[in-house]
């Protein structure tokens, strides 16, 4: 896979593409295969920047603030330089005030806790498997039966991971595609397709048969 598009990935990690376009602008997390350089084109992320949206999603719903964030951001790359996205690959506690990253020295986390606060803790490894399994349920293909008359034909369904939306075939008819927003506009488009395909064969079939 080439890299995931702002629409896939909101579509893995439940953030809406404003907040992934503003996290772009301001530098929380830039997308590592390409960045947006003008009017029609897109921004393309890969597994790790997947990664490092759900754990900055996390870091958010137990009250961390962005402002917050974006600091421990900072330090982390001043202090880690030798990991090029310390988010991804870390191991972090919050108690919804502060962030702490686990060292080898477990001692200094505990001691800078206040004694009987809840911590949260972000399980990189539950999150990749997460993660995987998403992107397998988005690449699934989908089979559908679409009746024309008398007959039936076949539909695949594919997600489109780069633009976002779907794009579909019919394996019966060599050629004939069709793609759409939402699978019930790409279905009613590849309707649209099938017939027109057919029309184009019986229209030759006819011109075969006069010459």
């Amino acid at each position: 896979m080439e890299g995931y598009g702002s629409r896939t990935v909101a579509a893995l990690t439940a953030l809406s593409q404003r907040q992934i376009d503003y996290w772009d602008r301001t530098h929380i997390i830039k997308p590592s295969l390409a960045m947006a350089s003008g009017r029609g084109t897109r921004r393309l992320y890969d597994f790790s920047d997947l990664v490092q949206f759900r754990v900055v999603a996390f870091l958010k719903e137990k009250g961390i603030s962005l402002q917050k964030i974006r600091k421990c951001i900072a330090f982390l790359r001043r202090n880690m330089q030798g990991l090029a996205r310390p988010l991804a690959s870390l191991k972090f506690l919050t108690d919804g005030e502060t962030i702490f990253v686990l060292t080898s020295n477990r001692k200094e986390v505990l001691d800078t806790l206040k004694e009987g606060q809840l911590v949260f803790s972000i399980a990189i490894g539950q999150l990749l498997l997460d993660l995987h399994g998403k992107i397998k349920e988005i690449e699934r293909k989908k089979s559908f039966s679409i009746r024309v008359g008398t007959r039936k034909f076949t539909a695949l369904l594919h997600p489109d991971l780069e633009q976002g939306g779907y794009w579909a075939e019919c394996p019966d008819l060599p050629g004939c595609l069709s793609q759409g927003e939402t699978i019930e506009e790409t279905l009613a488009m590849m309707d649209d397709a099938i017939r027109g395909h057919l029309a184009v064969m019986a229209k030759s079939a006819r011109g075969r048969k006069v010459g």
